[in-house]
């Protein structure tokens, strides 16, 4: 469990669970300790490391070996069984602890039909027909009543159960704490056994009604909870605490809580996500390059020569723009660690990924199945989207027109009010549409040198003008950041709420990205020309449309991952956090929206 101190690793969830599932025991910790984690965990198949987590594995190294020869019951205990004289913390070798023989068995997966449980133990210590349980804990002996947790007095009881029912005389387990190198006995008392009996119903009873228990508020286990960037507690409580029905029009006109309002609904918010990503993107542009895998690096060669190199633990996803090789050994590395693998034509076009397993999220793709198929459902969640994109782009223009009162600023806070009233997606596309006309007609102003480039207004497929051509490339690259997201989340990135569904088209990746055009894409493009990054020579003029040179398309990608590692102030929460972690967060928002645990998305809307 990566959440409390004294918790043991977890390898990745399993699948969803069936209604008469087993529970498995390390599962049942989680839920006893945060039944949202267990939740998370069992039910909707959510997994991440953290250090602690780490630790836990680390830890547990030599236990996780399992033995040779399993042993299932009493009748299969016999002499000549391997015997760990190493394995068990504090544990004698057989025939010097008591006179007796004893057995240690290391490793052991266990099941119990009639108590509903599974469990692989780390260690059991066998005697005759009486069986000890020993489970291994990372931390310290905590100075509590048992000198230990409920999760952890629940967990190890459980092996208890499972080891009675398969027809071991089991009265009491060991938890050895590693970091204390101490075993603490823990008996299996009426009390112990009716609290753990409890735990499993009361877990397979939440699971049953397919509703992910509410975040602990303001817990002091949610900072060190290895879920706690996926959970969101203290963001879904700030949201769900939000009157929205008391607060009908914000400042933009738009049924949103007045800013005024916020820093006090705010108050004592955590930031428990963190602020940026420790890995970041790989792109990899040469024609004819090779990607390859040598130890636990990425290389890049050229004519077998090998020309980059990068750790694979600094890699958060690949990118690979058109003639790019790419190894079977770097290949099968990479969706081992679920790391995406995006393909682009030469020009820049996102045509495809390659990843791991698909997330076992199933519970979130029902539902997101369920409100696509909905009219209104998708409209309620379409019209934030788009009310968030037009207030975004206002922000924008206001940042940088001269006239601060620019009838343009007027005409898109009107377009952003109708939009939130609009009663079909017909009417919000209309709305779109007529706000994208006022707001390019000005935005095309706020470049240097514009007339150098004759930019007669947004065009694509082809792009007519480098500006177009720098727009569309970035759009492309929003599209691949938001769909590895999407699918991170567990969400199917081809089915929007928004966008009809087109075979191949990552509709949903479109949806979410609306909000973010103007702040991330349109800002980038603004960026590269006023700053002198790119000129006409940066791009090719070919049989009407215009692409970019090599030099131009890396001066475009060195500005965009500079725009999503820039740290601003979350308009809603209050805390700094760069706009790649922010495409996150709405991800996850989206889907606690999508799983009726938010009354209504909540669009980004910066200031």
């Amino acid at each position: 469990m990566g959440t409390s101190s004294n918790s043991q690793a977890l390898s990745p969830a399993p699948a969803p669970p069936e209604a008469d599932a087993l529970i498995p025991v390390r599962m049942l910790n989680e839920f006893t300790y945060c039944p949202r984690l267990g939740y998370l965990e069992w039910v909707q198949g959510e997994w991440a490391d953290n250090l602690e987590t780490r630790q836990g594995t680390f830890g547990h190294r030599n236990v996780d070996q399992a033995d040779r020869k399993p042993i299932a019951s009493p009748a299969d205990v016999s002499p000549q069984l391997p015997v760990e004289a190493d394995c068990g913390a504090g544990a004698q070798p057989a025939g010097q602890n008591d006179g007796s023989d004893t057995i240690h068995a290391r490793s052991l997966t266990l099941s119990a039909e009639r108590e509903g449980l599974l469990a692989k133990l780390d260690i059991i210590e066998i005697t005759g027909d009486r069986a000890t349980p020993v489970d291994y804990k990372r931390g310290t002996v905590p100075d509590v009543p048992h000198h230990a947790y409920d999760p952890e007095r629940v967990q190890l009881c459980a092996q208890g159960l499972i080891l009675r029912e398969n027809g071991f005389q089991c009265d009491a387990g060991v938890l050895y704490f590693i970091a204390s190198r101490r075993r603490v006995v823990v008996p299996f008392d009426d009390d112990l056994i009716a609290l753990t009996r409890n735990q499993v119903q009361a877990f397979r009873e939440t699971a049953a009604a397919g509703r992910c228990p509410p975040p602990l508020v303001d817990s002091p286990k949610c900072p060190r909870c290895s879920l706690v960037s996926i959970c969101l507690p203290d963001e879904v409580n700030f949201l769900t605490s939000i009157d929205h029905a008391a607060t009908p029009g914000g400042e933009d006109g738009t049924d949103s809580p007045p800013e005024d309002a916020l820093p006090a609904a705010r108050n004592g918010l955590r930031r428990l996500v963190p602020s940026r990503d420790d890995a970041l993107p790989l792109y990899v542009r040469e024609y004819g390059a090779s990607l390859g895998k040598s130890g636990d690096r990425l290389t890049v060669s050229k004519d077998r020569k090998e020309i980059a190199s990068v750790r694979l633990i600094d890699v958060s996803q690949v990118s690979l723009f058109g003639n790019v090789s790419l190894s079977m050994p770097a290949l099968k590395e990479l969706t081992f660690r679920g790391t995406p693998i995006c393909y682009f034509t030469y020009g820049g076009w996102f045509h495809g990924m390659t990843v791991g397993m698909s997330h076992k999220n199933v519970e979130l793709r029902i539902r997101q199945y369920a409100i696509a198929d909905d009219p209104l459902a998708s409209l309620n969640i379409a019209r934030k989207l788009i009310v968030g994109k037009i207030l975004n782009a206002r922000t924008l223009l206001r940042r940088h027109l001269s006239d601060r009162e620019a009838p343009v600023l007027k005409a898109l806070k009107e377009y952003a009010r109708r939009a939130d009233r609009a009663d079909s997606v017909a009417t919000l596309l209309g709305l779109e549409g007529m706000a994208a006309k006022d707001y390019f007609s000005n935005f095309f102003t706020l470049l240097a040198g514009q007339h150098d480039f004759d930019v007669t207004g947004r065009n694509r497929r082809p792009p007519r003008d480098p500006v177009n051509a720098v727009l569309s490339f970035v759009y492309s690259l929003l599209t691949k950041e938001l769909t590895i997201t999407l699918q991170a989340v567990g969400f199917d990135p081809l089915l929007g709420f928004y966008h009809t569904p087109r075979y191949g088209r990552p509709s949903l990746a479109l949806d979410l990205m609306e909000e973010f055009r103007p702040l991330i894409a349109d800002s980038v493009t603004l960026t590269v020309f006023n700053n002198g990054e790119v000129n006409r020579d940066s791009f090719i003029d070919r049989a009407g449309a215009v692409a970019m040179t090599d030099a131009g398309r890396k001066a475009v990608l060195a500005a965009f991952e500079r725009r999503l590692e820039t740290e601003i102030t979350h308009p809603l929460f209050g805390y700094r956090i760069c706009y790649r972690r922010i495409l996150e967060v709405q991800a996850r928002l989206l889907a606690r929206t999508v799983l009726n645990e938010l009354p209504e998305y909540p669009s980004f809307r910066t200031r």
